[in-house]
């Protein structure tokens, strides 16, 4: 039985080949990053309409803007693919949790391309990995690049849910 255009983007990718498993996680990074999530709309899906104001407002004391998440975001896409490229890394102060520059437009554009590009080039680099290097331990990890992945996953599911919030409670201000 066929499946049409619709059915294989909510099943997923027909996957077949050596590397089945690793494009099947790019796949999960793909979606929950640009589109075609099943839990509902993707970080970029969130943030079409966020501009520099908003992406760097606080809605919330004490909690992160979502200028702050996505500058974070990208900072461990970038960690992770250090790490499959065999380097040790664990950012923590500004490299966990980079500062935000004046907010302009101009720089919020930029940061947002930084993150695309990042994120884009982790997919790719997933995808072509070899169905063995899952196995394998993260430098100076107790472990597997397998684990890694699902986990960079999920810790992009979270902060979009964070973003999810965030816009949330600057509509009430705004209505308030």
């Amino acid at each position: 039985m066929s499946r049409t255009t619709a059915e294989r983007n909510i099943a997923g990718p027909n996957i077949v080949g050596p590397n089945k498993e690793p494009a099947r996680i790019a796949d999960q990074l793909r979606r929950a990053f640009d589109g075609q999530a099943w839990h509902g709309p993707s970080l970029l899906e969130l943030l079409e309409d966020i501009d520099a104001v908003a992406a760097a407002a606080k809605p919330v004391p004490n909690v992160r803007s979502i200028w702050e998440l996505v500058l974070h975001i990208s900072a461990w896409d970038a960690a992770t693919l250090r790490r499959l490229g065999g380097e040790k890394c664990q950012p923590t102060g500004t490299a966990n949790f980079p500062p935000v520059p004046k907010p302009t437009e101009v720089a919020w554009r930029r940061a947002m391309s930084e993150m695309k590009r990042r994120h884009d080039r982790l997919v790719k680099t997933v995808a072509a990995l070899p169905e063995s290097r899952l196995g394998d331990r993260v430098p100076g990890k107790r472990y597997e690049f397998y684990h890694l992945l699902h986990g960079v996953t999920q810790h992009e599911l979270y902060h979009t849910g964070q973003i999810a919030i965030l816009k949330k409670a600057s509509a009430q201000l705004r209505r308030s």
